[in-house]
């Protein structure tokens, strides 16, 4: 972990899967800084701020706002790749035990 440097890309693979929800939740917040998953983050909320159903209600605007959906998922053999940052090291080493880590 101490080798890489900052804006350098990471491949990271799911080896194993996490106990708790806890992990699973860290592992899932570091596959969302995949550029394809940050992309389709972006074009659903794009989509579901379109789509957003605005309705009067007593002399005052309410909004029907839909779920997100799960862009991401954590099982085994998954991978992604992101750019190294200094404050992902600590989510790193937290989740190294199930996941492989190294340089793109």
């Amino acid at each position: 972990m101490t080798t890489f440097k900052p804006g350098q890309q990471v491949k990271c693979t799911v080896t194993a899967l996490p106990k708790t929800d806890d992990q699973n939740s860290t592992i899932e917040r570091l596959m969302r800084r995949d550029a394809g998953a940050k992309r389709a983050l972006k074009k659903g909320h794009r989509r579901r701020q379109q789509e957003m159903v605005v309705y009067n209600r007593g002399n005052r605007d309410w909004y029907k706002r839909e779920k997100c959906g799960k862009v991401v998922r954590v099982f085994q053999g998954a991978s992604w790749s992101m750019p190294y940052t200094l404050d992902l090291a600590h989510d790193l080493k937290v989740v190294e035990s199930f996941v492989k880590i190294e340089a793109a």
